[in-house]
């Protein structure tokens, strides 16, 4: 019987304390916010409902799973308002000749064939189905008002709300479907990930024959199954660290150091990126050789040295449009890895964001070292080779 019981209890949480009371002052805020703005907007109409049970539920999706497919604006507003539209109808043209357990049932039914067809499943749009049956005669008299007014203005100041606290609180509302990692290169090709790992069309398989509904979304999906891939990895072949094979003998620039001194130090040590640092030797940028190749207008290769000395040299007055210094040109939004990061980490930001040096940093968020394509291609090959001799 106990083997039985634990059979039926849930998982534990995956969602800590913080992010429980992020969902919950959620909840709190929005329900409380939006009848009071709902109260206002429907002071002027004739129907005496501003606010209904079901945005209870719908509270829940949106604060506690905004990332959910059945949370997203148009499954909220476009499967409430369906809905009740739906039950509407079934009490109009119905309600005189069925028992209103089955007119109830049969409302909910339909509206669930409706949400289906339009791609806007939402669980509470149940409920507001049912309760377009069975709310009483208020409801029933306000008709397809409840629907177009009460309820479409419920959802809508629920996802506006959403909108508003989700991003606010670090949570990304809506969850739109994330595009496709584009080839860099501009070619057919798939990027390196992808080319190797499974396919979006072996998960479209999987899916297609797994045939339910998931409560997560299909790029959602393919994320977890990467990070998965990458703890597996790690757990395999041990944990190597972005510290254990960053170079640390770095040569780096400065917001103001002059352009022909960056140039001939990247030229001297056959670089390609030199990190740019503060005075407490944080990261504030990086500069590439694609850097100088775009602000110098040096695409045209006719001229290529004449333009390269021009754009090198000082101008020698005080105010001038042209760039002087590496900050006028430096990526200022560098990405960075720590110092403990797995090397794993670093393949998709290599191999399909085209980054080839990323600067490294520690506890305090300074620079201590740089690790690139060279660097991760050497360590994979040593753990490859360590592997076969085992």
């Amino acid at each position: 019987m106990r083997a039985l019981l634990q059979r039926w209890l849930p998982g534990p949480a995956t969602t800590n304390l913080s992010e429980q009371l992020r969902s919950a002052a959620g909840i709190l805020l929005g329900l409380f916010i939006g009848a009071l703005l709902c109260q206002q907007l429907l002071a002027a109409s004739q129907l005496h409902i501003s606010l209904i049970a079901p945005m209870g539920a719908t509270a829940v999706l949106l604060f506690a799973l905004p990332a959910s497919p059945l949370a997203q604006p148009w499954a909220v507003i476009g499967g409430n308002v369906i809905s009740a539209l739906v039950g509407v109808a079934c009490v109009h043209w119905l309600g005189n000749s069925l028992n209103p357990a089955l007119l109830g049932a049969l409302a909910a039914a339909l509206a669930l064939g409706a949400m289906f067809a339009l791609r806007c499943l939402h669980p509470p749009g149940g409920a507001v189905a049912l309760i377009t049956v069975i709310g009483g005669p208020a409801v029933q008299t306000a008709g397809y008002q409840f629907a177009m007014l009460t309820v479409l203005a419920n959802s809508a100041m629920m996802v506006l709300l959403a909108i508003l606290y989700n991003n606010l609180t670090g949570r990304r509302y809506p969850h739109t479907q994330q595009a496709h990692i584009a080839n860099l290169h501009a070619t057919k090709d798939e990027v390196p990930t992808v080319r190797l790992g499974f396919k979006p069309d072996d998960l479209d398989a999987v899916l297609k024959q797994y045939n339910q509904v998931l409560d997560i979304s299909r790029d959602d999906l393919h994320a977890l199954f990467m990070q998965t891939e990458q703890r597996a990895y790690q757990r395999r072949f041990g944990m190597l660290t972005c510290g254990d094979i960053m170079s640390r003998d770095i040569v780096s620039a400065e917001f103001g150091s002059c352009l022909e001194d960056a140039w001939r130090v990247m030229r001297e040590h056959r670089l390609a990126a030199l990190p740019v640092l503060n005075r407490a030797d944080r990261v504030i940028g990086i500069i590439t050789l694609a850097d100088f190749l775009e602000y110098g207008g040096l695409n045209d290769i006719h001229g290529l040295d004449h333009q390269l000395k021009k754009f090198l040299r000082k101008s020698g007055i005080t105010h001038t449009e042209k760039a002087e210094v590496v900050g006028q040109i430096m990526c200022k939004q560098a990405t960075t890895v720590h110092i403990d990061t797995p090397i794993a980490d670093l393949v998709p930001l290599m191999a399909d964001s085209g980054l080839h040096h990323i600067p490294v940093i520690d506890h305090e968020q300074r620079f201590v070292g740089m690790v690139a394509q060279s660097d991760l291609i050497a360590a994979l090959y040593e753990r490859r080779l360590a592997e076969a001799a085992a």
